[in-house]
């Protein structure tokens, strides 16, 4: 009898022994959606939690540019009419302005033109001496109604044919009031700026349909072409501040501002192009350069997360939620930008609510 009810107590003893041994190995317990874990869990050492708050945040958006001239301060130089070069004046790196002559031609379509506006000009003044002649008799009562008319008539034409024949010396810049017959036609800079591109050959022949042999530019000031993907498009605004970095001077930083938004978006790129003009007067930005620019919005309160808090399932990212004390949901977040090893959150979560900052992959495993 003694030996039996020894052995029921040390089966009791054992049951109870096992049963807090399972209660005590209980991790989590899921209930609907919510992972609990209970007093002794072992994930509860592993788990970090946060709280969420917002904080000052300035939105960045780097995308590609290139240098481009404003196209007002820039001019390919191409004469509009066939000859010969005489001279030039142009060197590389030379400051020009409007009045600042290039090169001088021997021009055959010139040479016609300062022909007629010659002739033209003779005609007109013997033209004006017979009106005034008529004008002359008829006062002293010796000409006649007729005369005088076909007299009116001559000059009226002649003045029109100097006209047209003025207009036709005007065409090709030249002065009609220091106009020698035979001279030259010099060809001036259309533009302030300085010479960037110099292709002129003394002797050779240009043809009316020739390419530019010189190119004039003003490049302190410049435009940086940027191409901004259509979902960023609303960030960018007019007169926002941008700084522009260039790859081969990683210490230089130079600040611009948005000049123009472009209303048409690329189909092929899905992106818009943004204009943004640069202060250049050191030559630092050259057409054609290659650049980064970043965009710099207002500072705007914003909530960040630790990247490694975020979770990824099915292309949808997501966090765990505390909603009561050991007490997690998860909980889908939209994301909006990075900043270093955190997230910018556009939508999910709200000030104040408590969430697992780091191990919550560990929860993955009551889902």
């Amino acid at each position: 009898m003694r030996i039996i009810y020894l052995l029921i107590l040390v089966l009791a003893i054992t049951s109870c022994k096992k049963k807090v041994q399972e209660e005590s190995s209980v991790i989590f317990i899921l209930k609907g959606d919510t992972i609990v874990l209970p007093e002794g869990s072992n994930f509860r050492s592993k788990l970090k939690i946060g709280e969420i708050s917002k904080e000052s945040y300035r939105q960045q958006l780097l995308t590609a540019g290139t240098v481009k001239a404003i196209p007002t301060n820039y001019a390919e130089i191409a004469p509009p009419f066939q000859g010969r070069v005489l001279k030039s004046y142009v060197k590389l790196g030379m400051r020009v302005t409007p009045e600042t002559p290039l090169f001088e031609i021997s021009s055959p379509d010139f040479i016609s033109a300062q022909k007629i506006f010659f002739q033209q000009r003779s005609q007109l003044k013997l033209a004006e001496k017979i009106l005034k002649r008529k004008q002359d008799l008829m006062s002293h009562g010796v000409g006649t109604e007729k005369d005088l008319e076909e007299a009116e008539t001559a000059y009226e034409v002649e003045n029109k044919e100097y006209e047209n024949a003025l207009v036709g010396i005007k065409i090709f810049k030249a002065d009609p009031d220091n106009l020698v017959l035979g001279q030259p036609l010099i060809v001036k800079a259309p533009i302030y700026g300085e010479i960037v591109d110099n292709k002129i050959v003394v002797g050779q022949f240009i043809k009316d349909d020739a390419a530019s042999v010189a190119t004039v530019a003003e490049l302190s000031r410049v435009w940086v072409v940027g191409q901004v993907k259509e979902k960023d498009i609303r960030y960018v605004r007019k007169l926002d501040e941008c700084h522009i970095e260039i790859a081969a001077l990683p210490e230089k930083l130079i600040k611009g501002k948005v000049y123009h938004v472009n209303e048409i978006v690329d189909e092929s790129t899905r992106s818009v192009q943004v204009l943004i003009e640069c202060d250049n007067q050191d030559h630092t930005l050259k057409p054609g350069m290659y650049v980064t620019v970043n965009f710099i919005e207002a500072p705007i309160d914003a909530i960040l997360i630790p990247s490694k808090s975020v979770l990824q399932m099915t292309d949808q990212s997501f966090v765990f939620v505390e909603v009561a004390p050991w007490q997690f949901v998860r909980r889908n977040i939209e994301i909006s930008g990075t900043e270093g090893k955190r997230v910018v959150l556009a939508a999910g979560l709200g000030v104040g609510e408590r969430f697992v900052e780091e191990g919550g992959f560990y929860l993955l495993d009551a889902k």
